[in-house]
């Protein structure tokens, strides 16, 4: 009996000093710890300037290399190699002060001799970096100093920051190779950057296929050095694979999942769903030079009015969505609340049997004269495109409309579709940025290929309000002019806007730090990768 007393004393002093001492301590993070993570695909070129058109590439980039700026969790832009900045009165010039701190990989330091040496390869055709070429066509720049550079354009620009988050390279590794040998330089696979990660380390298997792709914490980063020692990727083939290896625990987060494969990960009480916010777009543009029905106002804006958003973002995307009337997101500056965007069919009807479309109820289609009201939408064969389309017809069947529904593959759809214009309608997605500059995507002047006009929108208002926005420093001003365009495009419709996608990133519940809310881009998931812990340790209070 006295032994049982004794160790309950015993067991009640080890309880109450335990207590006691999470009372006084607290965890904070603490260095150490190897995340691992899954994703589709094969690395190809670790390069800023080579990484924009793939994912794998580009999430690697980001912890891999740093930027003059870079965005922070909310998904402005801040200063990263850029100590300090200043723009000129008539905003052409931008005058930026390089830290002195930074360091490359290999021990180097970073001056603005790698930015103009950067700059000058982007510019340069030969290097075959044509989507951040287009971003500085007609801007100059000059070294004053080691560690100052001056970047000058013909006209204002509000975005032109964002456009100096690209990573910089490191001269004295680059410059002795040729354009012709730079997509081939083994610096694309072994990169060197300045970046919170570098290279460590990759494994192949007997085919070549690169398995694993290693990163270490460098320690030497101009900014807060990581807490997380370690970052693997891990490669698959297929997306159903990667989800298997995540349920399996081989991978601790998945670089991104459609809502539709929620229901497929087994480890829900271990997994955290970050949800966060892209500005990007899905739309129905409308090519009113290739269909008769659809160069008709009523039919577009009858389209418009029928479309029930609500149903294809629970049906298609199990409500990660958020209905949209415009390209512009809800957290966007100068962003329209259009109310309810439920469908009304009774208007759209009456708009249509209004300007003599008539019901023949033996097709179950509207005619004018000779005319039906039928035409073609084109999309990618991805599956939530494909519900998406087949949910549209649907809908629009209920007010006479017939779409013919034609799915093709994505490098069929882009270079005898997209590029060519040949289309009556085209679901699509349109990846933007939180500054709210939709020049490329809705400017007269960018129509045709290599431009982002898939409507061919051509409005003399509307370009000039997007002409000037694009110059206009006064965020409230900018704003009213973007609420303008809105109105002139719910107008026109020249396109019917269904949605925006919430970006889905699982991780395990190990992963600790991740705060990230807005991203202009998925691999932007990274921006406060230097948070990040897996690993705790207690302190006093």
């Amino acid at each position: 009996m006295i032994t049982f007393l004794l160790l309950a004393i015993g067991a009640s002093a080890v309880y109450l000093g335990g207590y006691h001492y999470l009372q006084i301590t607290e965890a904070i993070p603490k260095k150490g710890g190897e995340y691992i993570e899954g994703i589709v695909g094969q690395p190809l070129y670790v390069n800023p300037l080579l990484s924009q058109t793939s994912e794998v590439d580009s999430n690697i980039s980001q912890l891999v290399y740093s930027g003059l700026f870079k965005y922070d969790r909310d998904g402005n832009v801040v200063q990263d190699l850029a100590e300090s900045y200043s723009i000129s009165e008539d905003k052409k010039e931008y005058t930026i002060n390089v830290r002195k701190d930074a360091k490359w990989h290999d021990g180097q330091s970073v001056t603005a001799q790698d930015v103009l040496f950067t700059f000058n390869l982007i510019q340069d055709p030969s290097y075959k970096s044509l989507l951040l070429r287009q971003s500085f066509t007609g801007v100059s720049f000059r070294l004053i100093d080691d560690y100052t550079v001056v970047f000058s354009l013909k006209n204002p620009y509000i975005g032109f920051l964002d456009n100096l988050t690209v990573g910089i390279l490191p001269k004295h590794i680059w410059e002795n190779i040729a354009p012709e040998r730079f997509s081939l330089a083994e610096y694309n696979l072994q990169p060197i950057g300045c970046g919170p990660y570098f290279f460590s380390d990759f494994q192949k298997d007997a085919e070549g296929n690169i398995l694993t792709y290693k990163l270490a914490a460098f320690k030497d980063y101009h900014g807060s050095v990581p807490f997380i020692s370690k970052i693997t990727f891990n490669f698959y083939p297929e997306n159903n694979l990667l989800i298997e290896a995540y349920n399996k625990k081989e991978v601790m987060g998945m670089a991104s999942i459609t809502p539709g494969n929620l229901k497929d990960l087994k480890n829900v009480k271990s997994t955290r769903i970050n949800e966060l916010l892209i500005p990007r777009y899905f739309s129905v543009f409308f090519n009113q030079t290739k269909s008769v029905p659809l160069a008709y106002d009523e039919v577009r804006k009858a389209l418009n009015l029928s479309i029930d958003r609500e149903e294809i973002i629970e049906t298609v995307m199990y409500g990660k969505g958020t209905a949209l009337a415009s390209p512009f997101l809800p957290n966007m500056n100068g962003y329209v609340d259009s109310g309810t965007l439920s469908p009304n069919l009774d208007e759209a009807g009456k708009l249509l049997e209004d300007a003599g479309w008539k019901m023949d109820q033996n097709e179950n289609v509207r005619k004018k004269d000779d005319e039906i009201l039928q035409f073609e939408l084109v999309t990618a064969n991805y599956p939530e495109l494909v519900s998406t389309a087949e949910l549209l017809k649907q809908q629009w069947e209920k007010i006479g409309a017939r779409a013919e529904i034609k799915v093709l593959s994505a490098s069929d759809l882009d270079q005898n579709y997209i590029r060519t214009r040949e289309y009556d309608s085209l679901l699509f997605g349109q990846a933007i940025s939180f500054n709210g500059d939709l020049y490329s995507f809705w400017h007269s002047s960018q129509k045709h290929d290599p431009g982002l006009n898939l409507s061919l929108f051509d409005n003399k208002d509307a370009d000039e309000i997007l002409e000037s926005a694009r110059q206009e420093a006064d965020e409230s001003k900018r704003a009213e002019a973007y609420r303008k365009f809105q109105e002139i495009l719910a107008q026109e419709v020249p396109a019917v806007f269904l949605y925006s996608r919430h970006y889905l990133y699982p991780t395990s519940t190990k992963v600790h730090g991740i705060e990230i809310k807005n991203v202009n881009s998925s691999h932007q998931r990274f921006v406060d990768v230097c948070n990040w812990y897996l690993k705790t340790k207690r302190v006093f209070k």
